[in-house]
């Protein structure tokens, strides 16, 4: 996979390399109509080659400067997992205030009866309106001291913590504590070379390319690659910017997605941001650590690599924009009695990672619409990455998973086999930079019984509380097709 990913990243960049030129011509005043009409007669014989040159991004860019903040020369809207605004109405002086609002509606055609949603962080409920995300908050900053904090409330403050089964070690119970922060950090910006900034606290993981905060992103259900990776960690960020174009972190963390430790490691990583131009992006993000319960012998490495390309700009045209994005990971986990590929060092069962996902979207109507097509797959024997189906009402606790056991628990042995796929079509409203609408069709299929079915995953009529029967099981299948309406506000 890696092999894959990098050929084709220094292909893209080579391309994108070529001399920079204006993409049309300004005529005097004095031959107004005549220039006129010419550039009318190029516009309808030349599009094919003005897509071209957009491919190839030959139009004039700020040139790389020693002042300002990195990347601020180029515009980054178009970024999937990036903010889309092009100003920030609220920011002071010392303090920016950020509010957000994610809602949705999700129809899923299994209509399960405990309207309980299998496998995603985005979404919690069929069926039902759901508060997904009310997030107040904002960023500090007053002489190189820097602060964010950014509370969280709605079903993502249960959804995403209960991947973490760290929580469940020692007392004082973390779970409980960190949930409502979505974000919580302070630090100190360093004047070394264009900036250092040191950070400690929670943080957004950017492993896997889509945002935390879908009012960000291209669309709403994120394929497996980015929803079965990190979305926070907790511990010290650094930041380093050796040039305007490049950005490298280190992260001394708990551990993968942990707000406390499995073992005595700590988790230690990586990301390097390169963009060249403004229509390039290349991330690589990279993991080691320790994170199986009562397992310190065995160790987790993961590399998580995209490539983002915006091929065709105009953005007063009716056709405003074009980009792709290509994400790939590979991870494993070995030692202690668990193999990585094959039967690994310590021959034992199998526990890897391999997926990819890939989305191409366009933007029409002055940037006012996009339409995006996408999706990917996810290979991943032992299961340690799958999102656990929640069994019914039980109070006792897995210490691996954190989930509760119930009477028919979601095997996460090492060795269990996780085969899936998905692809989606989505579109989206943008009447502005704060304000979207969402509308996504996705198709997910498991080699495994996995997702949802009619009869729920609670109990025999839906509700928690209810005696289970011998002969009832969660039902599971193989695949599901749902339908998405999201409203995000972002001010």
């Amino acid at each position: 996979m890696k092999k894959t990913i990098f050929p084709l990243a220094f292909m893209l960049l080579t391309i994108s390399a070529s001399a920079e030129q204006d993409s049309t011509t300004v005529a005097p005043a004095a031959t107004k109509q005549v220039a006129t009409a010419s550039i009318e007669k190029t516009k309808k014989s030349d599009l094919g080659q003005r897509f071209i040159d957009d491919f190839l991004d030959k139009r004039k860019h700020p040139k790389d400067t020693s002042t300002g903040d990195p990347f601020s020369q180029y515009d980054l809207t178009w970024l999937n997992g990036n903010d889309r605004r092009h100003e920030t109405p609220l920011a002071g002086k010392f303090f920016t205030p950020i509010v957000m609002v994610d809602v949705n509606y999700t129809a899923s055609g299994a209509h399960p009866i405990d309207n309980t949603v299998v496998g995603s962080t985005a979404l919690a409920r069929n069926n039902e309106v759901e508060v997904s995300l009310a997030s107040l908050g904002g960023e500090f900053n007053y002489k190189n001291i820097r602060a964010k904090i950014q509370l969280q409330f709605g079903t993502r403050a249960t959804v995403v913590p209960r991947n973490d089964a760290s929580w469940n070690r020692g007392g004082y119970n973390l779970n409980t504590a960190y949930r409502y922060f979505s974000e919580a950090y302070g630090g100190y910006h360093f004047n070394v070379m264009h900036g250092i900034n040191v950070d400690a606290g929670i943080f957004m993981s950017y492993v896997g390319l889509f945002s935390y905060y879908n009012a960000e992103n291209w669309t709403y259900q994120p394929s497996f690659t980015s929803d079965n990776t990190p979305w926070f960690f907790n511990g010290v960020r650094i930041q380093m910017f050796p040039s305007m174009k490049l950005k490298q972190e280190i992260w001394i963390i708990n551990g993968w997605q942990t707000y406390g430790k499995f073992n005595s490691m700590p988790g230690l990583g990586s990301q390097t941001t390169w963009s060249p131009k403004e229509n390039i992006r290349v991330v690589s993000n990279n993991y080691f650590g320790a994170d199986v319960a009562n397992n310190p012998k065995c160790f987790r490495f993961h590399s998580d690599n995209s490539v983002l390309l915006r091929y065709y700009n105009r953005p007063n045209a009716a056709f405003s924009k074009a980009a792709f994005s290509i994400t790939a990971d590979l991870g494993f986990q070995e030692g202690g009695g668990i193999g990585g590929f094959g039967a690994g060092s310590s021959n034992g069962p199998q526990s890897n990672f391999l997926c990819w996902m890939a989305y191409n979207n366009l933007w029409f109507g002055k940037d006012h619409f996009s339409w995006s097509v996408g999706g990917g797959m996810i290979h991943n024997p032992g299961r340690y990455l799958v999102l656990a189906p929640g069994g019914d009402a039980d109070p006792n606790i897995n210490p691996t998973t954190g989930t509760t056991i119930g009477t028919h628990p979601y095997s996460m042995n090492p060795g269990d086999h996780f085969d899936g796929w998905d692809v989606s079509t989505g579109l989206n409203w943008m009447p502005n930079d704060f304000f979207t609408v969402m509308l996504q069709v996705v198709h997910r299929q498991s080699l495994e019984p996995y997702f949802a079915g009619h009869g729920g995953v609670t109990s025999p009529d839906g509700y928690n509380g209810t005696t289970i029967a011998p002969n009832w099981t969660p039902d599971l299948v193989k695949q599901e097709t749902r339908v998405i309406i999201a409203l995000l506000v972002r001010l």
